[in-house]
Parts: C-alpha cells; structure tokens; sequence
C-alpha cells in the first residue's frame, strides 16, 4: 500500500498534464482551422472596390 502512497501523486501530476496539454493542443488546432477559414475567405473575396493592394499603397 505504500507504493500507492509514493506514485499516486506522481500519477496525478502525471494526468493533469496530459489534459493541459490536450487542452491546449486542441485549441491551437482549432485556431489554426479558423486562421485558414479565414484566409481562404479573405483569398476568394479578393480586394474590394476592384483595388489592387499596388494601388492602395501607391495613392
């Protein structure tokens, strides 16, 4: 029983991090999926008001 004693609180340190780290894993993935959502979107709308971005900069 003292073996239980001495690795439990390794075990838990252990378990709580992994759910950290899936945690975070997941919300930068999903973050990801979102930025590229949002480049796409942006890359199909294309400038607005016919502009190119040569000529926003060059006026």
């Amino acid at each position: 029983m003292e073996y239980v004693e001495v690795l439990l609180p390794s075990v838990a340190v252990g378990v709580l991090f992994f759910f950290a780290m899936k945690a975070l894993l997941n919300a930068d993935r999903s973050e990801r999926k979102a930025q590229a959502e949002a480049d796409a979107e942006a890359r199909t709308e294309g400038p607005e008001d016919g502009e190119s971005k040569s000529d926003k900069t060059a006026g």
